[in-house]
């Protein structure tokens, strides 16, 4: 099947889109990369998604705005990238679409009660014509799970090694990992679960000290005009979150622009620049991520694959290399995939997988109660042609979906 993948992450920054392959079934499916776009928002929008997190700026009304210009702007891009290969719409079967997460609801016990991702399927099944499976975090709440990470169950179905352990790390506005046994151990199972802060404090400082004028720290150039406060940076991975055990996800909700805002009133408190502000809020990302290996890995992490936009961060990943040292550590395209498309590619198969009527999340990965199928179905123009084409006279999956 052709489908289009489509995610923006809790940075907001934009939508990747992917046109991927998909072929077969688990253990020997294949998802093979046609062509990949990138689509930022412009800063405008971004600030009106992320004010959109804060409950003291949310309003009902904007949020039922953004949800469908989100959805139009998924649309966009799922034409785009489309376009961008030589393809027509009508040759593609499906659109998986992660949505735009506004909030994330976990008791203070550790529970996740609710889920939010906004993204209006029904506007991008009526403006590109194409069946759309949309909101795949929430069954998995449902069922019991943590609704993240979601990316751990294509992890382990394409990124196995075939003898040690790897670590599949995404850094996003939140850290999520995953840790694969490798392919020879038929015993060990799988673990996944949100690390915490990726980019999300890193730019919510940026964008507080520049006064809005920047939206992250380009090339680390603010991290690395300062110094790290290791005292400081202590006292700060003392922080509970750090301590639960997995499965367990956060979000924006608890690593907000109101923890930012602290972190620099102390920091300055400390008499701290802002360059060592942020280069102290960078360490703490990088060493609760390596923090969490420590604690909860079963078993050492030979390789360590970096993901999201949080790889580009020179100062972030200089500490990681530092603090993980000897364990390799490496980016997805030093294993043949391209790491800014790989999350948009995880929901298109997630999308394949939910059409054929097959889990896209495990118990081991997201503490979910049992296998469950994700998302919802909305169908475009061509959902009667792919029903005839991928079910045949197998009416099985027609009777399960319909």
């Amino acid at each position: 099947m052709l489908i289009v993948g489509l995610m923006s992450g809790t940075s907001a920054d934009g939508i990747d889109a992917a046109l991927c392959r998909i072929e077969g079934e688990p253990p020997h499916l294949r998802a093979d990369l046609i062509h990949a776009t990138s689509n930022p928002y412009q800063l405008a929008f971004q600030r009106r998604i992320v004010n959109s997190y804060d409950p003291e700026l949310s309003r009902v009304d904007e949020l039922c705005q953004l949800h469908f210009e989100l959805g139009e702007r998924f649309a966009q891009a799922a034409h785009g990238v489309i376009e961008a290969a030589g393809m027509s719409a009508t040759e593609v079967d499906l659109i998986g679409s992660h949505g735009q997460t506004f909030w994330h609801a976990v008791s203070p016990a550790g529970r996740v009660l609710a889920t939010l991702q906004l993204t209006e399927a029904s506007v991008i099944a009526e403006r590109t014509g194409i069946t759309t499976v949309s909101n795949l975090r929430a069954r998995d709440v449902a069922a019991g799970g943590e609704g993240a990470p979601l990316t751990s169950y294509v992890d382990w179905l394409l990124l196995r090694h075939p003898t040690h352990w790897r670590a599949i790390q995404n850094i996003g506005g939140i850290g999520n990992v995953t840790l694969l046994p490798p392919l020879n151990d038929t015993q060990s199972a799988p673990l996944a679960f949100d690390t915490g802060p990726g980019n999300a404090l890193i730019d919510s400082a940026v964008s507080l000290l520049s006064r809005g004028e920047q939206s992250y720290d380009r090339d680390a150039e603010l991290a690395q005009s300062g110094e790290v406060d290791s005292s400081w940076m202590e006292d700060l991975l003392d922080h509970a979150y750090y301590d639960r055990r997995p499965p367990k996800t956060t979000g924006r909700e608890l690593f907000s622009a109101g923890m930012a805002a602290q972190l620099i009133a102390d920091g300055q408190q400390r008499g701290l620049s802002p360059g060592s502000i942020v280069a102290t809020i960078t360490a703490v990302t990088s060493y609760s991520i390596a923090d969490a290996y420590q604690r909860f890995a079963p078993a050492p992490i030979a390789e360590v694959i970096l993901g999201g936009g949080g790889r580009h961060n020179p100062a972030l990943v200089a500490h990681l290399r530092s603090v993980l040292h000897p364990t390799v550590v490496l980016t997805h395209e030093d294993i043949g995939m391209d790491s800014d498309a790989k999350e948009a590619l995880v929901f298109a198969v997630l999308a394949h997988e939910t059409w054929h009527n097959r889990p896209g999340s495990l118990p081991a990965l997201t503490g979910v109660q049992h296998p469950v199928v994700l998302g919802q179905i909305t169908p475009g123009a061509n959902y009667g042609d792919i029903v005839r084409r991928t079910w045949g006279n197998d009416r099985r999956g027609f009777k399960t979906l319909g």
